[in-house]
C-alpha cells in the first residue's frame, strides 16, 4: 500500500487539481447518472480532488462521502469546501485493504477500479463493494474504454466495456445502462471511457 499511497501522493503534490488529465469542472455524466438513483446516501471512491462532492452538496445531497488513497488529495477538497467539509465523511483507505463499516444507496468509482490490473486486487474491491452496498443499492463504474488510453499516470490501466465489466462484477450486480464519453483532458487530449450502473440484487 505504501508504494501505490506515495505515487498518489506525490501526484498530487506537484500537480493542481487542474492539471491532472481526469480533471472535470463539472462532473456532468457522474452527476447525471446518480441522480437518476436518488437522493440517497452516496460514496465516491477515489475521490481525491474532485469536484463531484461539491456539486453534490450544492445539490443537497446531505449523506456522502469520499474514499481516497491519498490524504493530500482530500486534504485539498477540504481546502476548498472551508466549512462545507464538515458535512462530508472522509476515509484515507486502500480500497484493496478496506472493509466498509456501513452501506451506501449509491456507490460511485470514476477513479480507481481500472488501476487494478491484478486479480487479487479486483477480487478485493469487489468483496469491498459488496460490503458496502446491499440490494437495491445503485453502482456507478466509469473505467476506460476499450478504446482508451493503456496507461494513466504513469500506471497500466484494465479497460471494459460495460459488458467486460459486468462479467467482472458478477451476477450480484445487474447492468442498467451504459454510456460512452470521450474526456477532454487539460493537455488538449482526450481519453475514452465506459459509464455502466448496476443495481445490486
Amino acid at each position: 500500500m505504501t508504494d501505490r499511497r506515495e505515487h498518489w501522493d506525490h501526484t498530487y503534490t506537484v500537480k493542481s487539481d487542474t492539471a491532472v488529465s481526469w480533471y472535470q469542472d463539472v462532473p456532468e455524466r457522474s452527476l447525471a447518472l446518480i441522480r437518476k438513483a436518488g437522493k440517497g446516501s452516496v460514496i465516491d471512491i477515489g475521490g481525491g480532488a474532485s469536484r463531484l462532492v461539491d456539486r453534490l452538496l450544492a445539490e443537497s445531497y446531505d449523506d456522502l462521502t469520499v474514499l481516497d488513497i491519498s490524504d493530500v488529495a482530500l486534504s485539498r477538497s477540504k481546502e476548498r469546501l472551508g466549512a462545507e467539509a464538515i458535512k462530508v465523511g472522509w476515509i484515507v483507505a486502500d480500497i484493496m485493504r478496506w472493509t466498509p463499516e456501513r452501506q451506501w444507496d449509491v456507490w460511485h468509482d470514476r477513479a480507481v477500479f481500472h488501476f487494478l490490473t491484478e486479480e487479487a486486487g479486483q477480487i478485493a474491491y469487489i468483496a469491498a463493494l459488496k460490503a458496502g452496498t446491499r440490494p437495491g443499492s445503485h453502482v456507478v463504474i466509469s473505467t476506460f474504454a476499450l478504446t482508451g488510453p493503456e496507461k494513466c499516470s504513469g500506471l497500466p490501466v484494465q479497460r471494459y466495456s460495460a459488458e467486460t465489466l459486468a462479467a467482472r462484477l458478477g451476477r450480484e450486480f445487474a447492468l442498467l445502462t451504459q454510456e460512452s464519453e470521450t474526456h477532454p483532458t487539460p493537455f488538449g487530449t482526450t481519453q475514452d471511457f465506459t459509464y455502466a450502473v448496476f443495481r445490486r440484487i
